[in-house]
C-alpha cells in the first residue's frame, strides 16, 4: 500500500470519527432546544406542531442518550460493534421519523402545517447516517485496521 492510500485511510478516519463528534454535539443541542422548550426548526423536527411539557422532556433526554451514544463513538471509533449499533440505531430512527411522517393527519392540528419540512429534516439525517456509513464502510475494507 502506498504513501497515499495510507493518508486516504487516516483521513477517512478522521472524517467518521469528527462526524460522530458532529453528531454528537446536533443531539446535545437538540436537547438543550427540548430542555428549554425553544422551537428552532433542525432542532425540533416537528417544530410546528403543538407538544406538551412532557413529550419535550422526553425527547430531551433521548435526545441526550443519542449524544452520549455518539460521543461515545468519538472517543472510539474503532469499536466496530459501537459504530455499527449507531448506523443501525440512526436507521431505525429515519424508519420511525417516516412511518409518522406517512401515517400522521398534522392537518387536524394546525392548516397550515407543511409535512414537506420534516420530510428535509428527515433526509437530512439519512444523508448524515449514510455519510456515516459510507466512512464506516471504507474503513472496514482497510485489512490493515484490524481492531475494525
Amino acid at each position: 500500500m502506498g504513501v497515499f492510500n495510507e493518508k486516504k485511510i487516516i483521513m477517512e478516519k478522521r472524517i467518521l470519527k469528527y462526524s460522530l463528534l458532529a453528531g454528537a454535539v446536533y443531539f446535545i443541542l437538540v436537547a438543550t432546544a427540548h430542555q428549554i422548550g425553544i422551537k428552532v426548526p433542525v432542532l425540533f423536527v416537528y417544530f410546528n406542531v403543538p407538544s406538551q411539557y412532557y413529550q419535550d422532556q422526553i425527547i430531551s433526554f433521548m435526545a441526550f442518550g443519542w449524544a452520549v451514544f455518539l460521543f461515545s463513538a468519538f472517543l472510539n471509533p474503532a469499536n466496530k460493534e459501537l459504530v455499527r449499533a449507531v448506523l443501525i440505531a440512526g436507521f431505525g430512527a429515519i424508519f420511525g421519523l417516516s412511518i409518522i411522517n406517512l401515517k400522521t393527519d398534522f392537518k387536524i392540528l394546525s392548516s397550515e402545517i407543511n409535512v414537506s419540512y420534516f420530510w428535509a429534516e428527515t433526509i437530512g439525517l439519512l444523508f448524515y447516517v449514510l455519510w456515516l456509513a459510507y466512512f464506516y464502510s471504507r474503513i472496514n475494507k482497510d485489512k490493515r485496521w484490524k481492531i475494525l
